[in-house]
């Protein structure tokens, strides 16, 4: 009977504690988490029927230390609203608004009279975004018939830092705010609030907090992203795509540096970009973004993956070797190399070196189409699923036909267009044993109850050996030293990174409408990683069309040797344990 009673008693003792622990837990979201929406709901002077202040998750940078650094967030102030039926002096009351209103944020004196005459209408918006001094100033005067009231609005701290990447939020279709480019728009539903959160049953907000503690996070809906994206890498690719991009006036400059083993993205960008937080003066052209919506003709950093299909498949070996002419006729068309000159009986290694297209055709002759094609459907035929809206597929119809003048032409980077991050994904696995990763920019959800959740990115699948992507990585080590040797002796101040580096430049010729290419117009690409035998990242560029210059190796070089630099004194990387070949003299700064 005693043994029953102390029973029920460490049970009731128990329920005391769950409801004293509910308690408090409802506090601390009331106080703490919640506690600014309660404050501006208090303060806000207006509110229509089931209006509410504007409400959204945040998106973070995060620092190479794990610092999170806020790339889009909300900001609070005061919005200006007029009543026309209470408003007596429309012009002293625009005065006054002006004072404290930027021109920016506050309609024109003309819409300003014409909505003061609507005397059917009792609520106006006419200026926004006012900061708490000016907001607090304006109201003071108490001007009959203006109102000013709180408001939130999203907020991008970094300006124009990977504009692309984060994206937009404005209206749709409805009257609703939401995500509409880039990662906005690619986690909206994880970043929307449904606006009544202040509002819900106490017992049921309760329980729902508790369920976020207490059940696995992977069924929470709302939260904070963070991204892989580090702002310091971001700002000097940004930097350095829009020095390359106006020195030889290209249309469009862009590049992607991400982690080869894990596919995390650190930085991704193109030059023109915009301000997202002064939409009304965006070029809409920009919102699109062209490392996943574009695709083109990348020219000869699509060796090195016609070299992995030739060496996975046996079809060729490092140490074979072919009479190279300088020019063949396929199909009744005339392949050359870059300079029409025959290099005589040559090895696979020179093939990759001196990046010769007769070289490239001669290997995807011998690996048969076919192989050719499982090869290169493999790189390309399904989309990366990066975590980025409107990813577009690749032109890759030519692996369809059986003109072998086709895949010649696709062994060497014509005739097929993909996108960067397509592009770079593919490459990519030369530095990671042959396993293609998931390119992705965010690496989990923060929620409200300060859990965060690490989202899981699957590989790709492996697409060739690890023997492959070895020998492939060998064949790339030999490029890079020719490439930065031009960029030294032009530039003294140039300087060669201390880690070995694999590195292949691509030149295409850009295709006419209706068919055939241009003599004089180019699409220049890099691509690299380091150190080769450990990567820690890999880096692609691109400039389109740029002015007054035929080769990449003389437009992006310098770009790629800077970011390496950069790289390696920043993240502080060491040379490869291993097979560290002979490097150049550093030049002294």
């Amino acid at each position: 009977m005693r043994a029953q009673f102390r029973g029920r008693i460490r049970l009731v003792l128990g329920a005391i504690a769950l409801i004293t622990f509910l308690i408090v837990a409802r506090l601390y979201f009331v106080e703490v988490v919640h506690g600014q929406d309660y404050a501006l709901k208090a303060d806000k002077q207006f509110a229509s029927s089931g209006s509410g202040l504007f409400d959204r998750g945040s998106i973070y940078f995060t620092q190479k230390d794990g610092t999170l650094i806020s790339a889009a967030t909300l900001a609070t102030g005061f919005l200006v609203a007029i009543n026309p039926q209470t408003l007596k002096d429309p012009e002293a009351a625009y005065a006054a608004i002006a004072r404290v209103a930027s021109s920016t944020d506050l309609i024109s004196h003309d819409a300003f009279l014409a909505a003061a005459a609507k005397k059917s209408l009792v609520y106006v918006e006419v200026a926004h975004h006012l900061d708490d001094v000016d907001g607090q100033a304006l109201a003071a005067l108490a001007v009959p018939g203006v109102q000013v009231l709180r408001e939130r609005w999203r907020l991008y701290p970094g300006g124009d830092l990977a504009a692309q990447s984060i994206g937009i939020v404005s209206y749709g279709s409805g009257d609703t705010l939401t995500g509409q480019t880039g990662l906005e728009a690619s986690y909206d539903n994880t970043l929307s609030r449904s606006g009544d959160g202040l509002y819900k049953n106490f017992f049921a907000e309760i329980f729902s907090n508790v369920g976020n503690l207490l059940v696995s996070p992977q069924d929470a809906h709302e939260g904070d992203v963070v991204t892989t994206i580090e702002p310091e890498v971001e700002t000097r690719l940004m930097d350095d795509l829009e020095r390359a991009a106006k020195r030889y006036s290209s249309q469009e400059t862009g590049g992607i540096i991400m982690d080869p083993k894990t596919g995390a993205i650190i930085a991704l960008g193109s030059y023109p970009s915009f301000d997202p937080n002064d939409l009304a003066s965006i070029d809409p052209s920009l919102l699109r973004n062209p490392l996943v919506e574009n695709v083109y003709e990348f020219g000869s950093i699509m060796k090195p993956l016609t070299m992995a299909a030739g060496l996975d498949a046996d079809a060729v070996t490092p140490d074979s070797t072919y009479d190279d002419t300088g020019c063949i006729t396929v199909n009744t068309a005339r392949i050359c190399n870059y300079d029409f000159k025959p290099r005589g009986t040559t090895d696979m290694t020179q093939v990759i070196e001196h990046s010769l297209n007769v070289g490239a055709s001669w290997v995807a002759t011998k690996l048969g189409q076919p192989l050719f094609r499982k090869y290169f459907e493999s790189y390309f035929g399904n989309l990366t699923g990066i975590d980025l809206p409107d990813e577009q597929r690749g032109l890759i119809s030519n692996l369809d036909t059986t003109q072998q003048v086709n895949f010649d032409n696709m062994s060497f980077g014509q005739g097929i267009a993909v996108t960067p991050v397509a592009m770079l994904r593919a490459l990519a696995a030369v530095a990671n044993g042959g396993i293609m990763e998931t390119p992705h920019l965010v690496s989990g959800i923060k929620l409200d109850s300060g859990v965060t959740r690490t989202l899981d990115w699957p590989n790709a699948g492996q697409v060739f050996s690890a023997d492959t992507a070895r020998e492939v990585t060998k064949m790339l080590v030999t490029v890079y030293p020719n490439d930065a040797k031009l960029v030294i002796d032009s530039d003294p101040s140039a300087q060669y990174a201390d880690v070995p580096v694999a590195a292949k430049t691509g030149t295409a010729q850009v295709e006419r409408p209706g068919g055939g290419y241009y003599s004089d117009v180019y699409f220049h690409s890099f691509f690299g990683f380091f150190p080769a035998y450990a990567p820690r990242f890999v880096i692609l560029l691109f400039t389109n069309r740029p002015q007054g210059v035929t080769y990449a190796s003389e437009t992006l070089t310098p770009t790629f040797m800077d970011l390496t630099n950069f790289l390696i004194d920043y993240y502080n990387i060491p040379p490869d344990p291993a097979d560290v070949l002979p490097l150049p003299a550093r030049v002294p700064e």
